[in-house]
Parts: C-alpha cells; sequence; structure tokens
C-alpha cells in the first residue's frame, strides 16, 4: 500500500482535487445546492478561505487555505460526509450498489473515491497558475467553450476583481491558419 505523505506550511494555500466514485454520474452539479451547503456546513466548523473553485459534475478543484494548515483533510471530509447525508436515500443507496464488497466493508457510501489530491501552494507563480487551471478545467472537459460560461466557479469573481478579462480562454471564434 502507498505511504501517502501531506505537507503542512502554515499560512499556505493548498490545491485540492475530489472526485466522486463513478463519473459517469453528473452528481455534483446534479446536487449542487446540497454541495454548497456542505461547504457552508464545513465552513461552520473550520475556518478557511476559498480563493478559486471549480465544480465540474463529477470532480472539484479547488485552492482554499485554512486557519490551521493542519484542518484541511479534515475539511475534506466534512464537505464529503455533508454532502453524501444529503443526497436522497434511494440514491446512496442505488451508488452503495456500484462499489465493491471491499469499499461496503470498509463502510464507504459509493458517493466519493475513497481518496482526494492535494498540492501545497509554496510560490505566488504556482497560485496563479493553479488559478489557471481550475477556471480552465471546464473548458478543457468540453463543458464550455468559455471560461466565463460555466457557472459553478469562481472565474466571475476574478474577473470582476480584475485578475482576468472576461473573454480569457475565449476560442469560439477561433481561426482555423492551417
Amino acid at each position: 500500500m502507498p505511504n501517502f505523505k501531506r505537507v503542512f506550511i502554515d499560512n499556505s494555500y493548498v490545491f485540492l482535487t475530489v472526485l466522486i466514485n463513478n463519473r459517469k454520474r453528473p452528481l455534483l452539479n446534479d446536487y449542487i445546492t446540497n454541495l454548497r451547503t456542505a461547504f457552508k456546513h464545513a465552513h461552520c466548523q473550520i475556518k478557511f478561505e476559498i480563493y478559486a473553485i471549480s465544480i465540474l459534475p463529477e470532480h472539484f478543484h479547488v485552492v482554499l487555505r485554512p486557519l490551521d494548515i493542519n484542518d484541511y483533510p479534515k475539511i475534506i471530509s466534512l464537505i464529503k460526509r455533508t454532502f453524501t447525508k444529503s443526497l436522497p436515500p434511494e440514491l446512496r443507496q442505488k451508488l452503495v450498489k456500484e462499489i465493491s464488497q471491499s469499499k461496503i466493508k470498509k463502510h464507504e457510501s459509493g458517493v466519493w473515491h475513497r481518496r482526494f489530491y492535494e498540492k501545497t501552494i509554496t510560490s505566488q507563480n504556482q497560485l496563479n497558475h493553479i488559478t489557471d487551471y481550475i477556471h480552465y478545467n471546464p473548458v478543457k472537459h468540453g463543458l464550455v467553450k468559455r471560461a466565463i460560461d460555466w457557472r459553478y466557479s469562481s472565474f466571475r469573481k476574478f474577473v470582476k476583481g480584475g485578475f482576468y478579462d472576461e473573454l480569457w480562454c475565449d476560442f469560439t471564434e477561433d481561426t482555423d491558419y492551417g
């Protein structure tokens, strides 16, 4: 079994990617209100700042900075648990049937992938690059043609703050020069 080591650097941002178990289900966007409530619930329990976020149908990317850096695994756990409990019981039962017996024995819900992926951000350049990645992700996955068109991200907040132009990564009128 791999030995994962998390890096905890005080006062730093952390880039996190969290996936649902069955990536063919658009669960997160179908239940976006539940997911937002889960984030709010986690924030009431543990203080953290969300710097950038993009919620896709089957995963989300977020850059956050917890008040206590050691809390980010707890934050993700709270979000996952609260979201799972908020789903309709018949859906939760259906999701449990989609997972293996070993996951059932470990009391997994069938909603989330067991692990999440994290990277501690150590520079402003890295923060900028990851923020670009997060906001471009819905375009990359073919969900929209322009970052501004994706409703479930912080992109508009960054446009309003002057970080991006509204047409950043707008390839709708891309010309073929070949």
